[in-house]
């Protein structure tokens, strides 16, 4: 069991921070934003809710909420245009404040890429720095399934992007920050997980996660120290 005094420190001596999405970098979970624009909330909420819980493999409570709501290319731009994701209080600050102190920011997501980059952007966070699911589409837009490669498609896909990025980059601390068990799941590989409760408290990521905040003014406050 690390100390909070040494999770701090390890938290303040990162040199890449990754953060889960739904939930956790916007207010919403995306999949059941685009559920609503497609008339089927209910059924995919429910199905959201057992996967987040860890009660289904990640990959199969995927694939099987896509073909309930077959999204179309103009659905998702009208997400977009009509609901647009909604920034969680704080975390503009804390991307901004990490990026001063040239801490490199991922974003690691079992959602939409289409959906997350248009977060990123808000947040001056470049689209090579996204991990993400495809969502794929016929010429005529209608919805053709999703990109099965991409590691976050499966359950411990996020701890396969960690990997990934210290293979590649050879970041010596990750952090990872998010609200449920896929992101709990990430550390290790990564140094230290964060678990957010400020959406939605996931009753096992409180009780099982080291560090468990509700609110990022939490972290901005460490890094001003």
């Amino acid at each position: 069991m690390v100390s909070h005094s040494e999770l701090r420190k390890l938290f303040c001596s990162a040199d890449a921070v990754c953060f889960d999405v739904d939930s956790t970098v916007i207010r919403e979970e995306g999949i059941d934003e685009l559920a609503k624009i497609c008339g089927v909330a209910d059924a995919v909420s429910e199905m959201t809710k057992r996967a987040m819980g860890g009660a289904v493999p990640f990959k199969a409570a995927l694939t099987e909420r896509l073909a309930l709501i077959q999204p179309s290319r103009e659905q998702v731009q009208r997400l977009l245009a009509e609901r647009p994701p909604h920034l969680t209080p704080g975390i503009r600050e804390l991307v901004s404040r990490l990026q001063e102190r040239n801490v490199q920011v991922f974003l690691i997501s079992g959602g939409f890429r289409s959906i997350v980059e248009h977060v990123a952007a808000k947040l001056n966070i470049p689209p090579t720095n996204v991990f993400a699911n495809r969502l794929k589409f016929y010429f005529n837009g209608e919805y053709a399934g999703f990109d099965e490669m991409q590691p976050t498609a499966e359950s411990g896909g996020k701890g396969k992007v960690i990997k990934l990025l210290k293979e590649k980059f050879h970041f010596k601390k990750i952090v990872m920050i998010g609200d449920g068990a896929t992101d709990m799941e990430a550390c290790p590989p990564a140094d230290v997980f964060i678990g957010f409760g400020g959406n939605v408290i996931r009753q096992q990521v409180k009780d099982n996660a080291e560090w468990y905040i509700t609110d990022f003014v939490e972290l901005l406050g460490e890094l001003e120290e």
